[in-house]
């Protein structure tokens, strides 16, 4: 799995106090899912002034819809909010790394900066498995800051499916 990035940041919100913070948020999204029996991962969209304009929770088993993964649910929040696809300036915090779809969201939404909590060494699709977000055969690439709280992501997952497979 790739290492967590150490870049500095670009711009004060992401100051690595206010990425944890962000993280708090998106793993407070994730818990929601739980109430429903889906699978904990949790997103926020942060618009270019640092403010919260997408949330999302995985909510499969709660609609019966195979794309309501939490960063399709947050993207599209976020895109409503204002008022149009792109997300230029905006930065996606998600609980756990993308899978493929996830990432060709990210990509068609032109999310500039994706903060990710734990590494999914099975179906991860921005750094783990697959690097779709940074393919230079891609119009768009994304910034990919990784393992941001990454011990209490891994935590919420792990118990999640400890429960569930006993």
């Amino acid at each position: 799995m790739p290492e967590p990035t150490e870049q500095q940041p670009t711009s004060p919100v992401l100051a690595r106090a206010d990425l944890e913070a962000l993280m708090g948020l998106a793993l407070a999204e994730a818990a929601l899912a739980l109430e429903t029996g889906d699978v904990p991962v949790g997103a926020i969209v942060v618009g270019p002034d640092g403010a919260v304009i997408g949330r999302g929770h995985n909510a499969r088993e709660a609609t019966g819809d195979p794309t309501a993964h939490a960063e399709v649910l947050a993207l599209r929040q976020a895109a409503e909010a204002v008022g149009e696809w792109r997300l230029a300036g905006c930065t996606l915090v998600v609980t756990l790394e993308p899978c493929a779809m996830c990432a060709g969201a990210i990509l068609l939404a032109r999310v500039p900066r994706l903060v990710l909590g734990a590494w999914d060494a099975k179906a991860g699709a921005t750094g783990s498995v697959w690097d779709i977000v940074r393919d230079r055969r891609m119009n768009h690439r994304v910034e990919v800051l990784g393992g941001v709280r990454e011990a209490e992501c891994a935590a919420q997952l792990v118990d999640f499916f400890t429960e569930h497979r006993a």
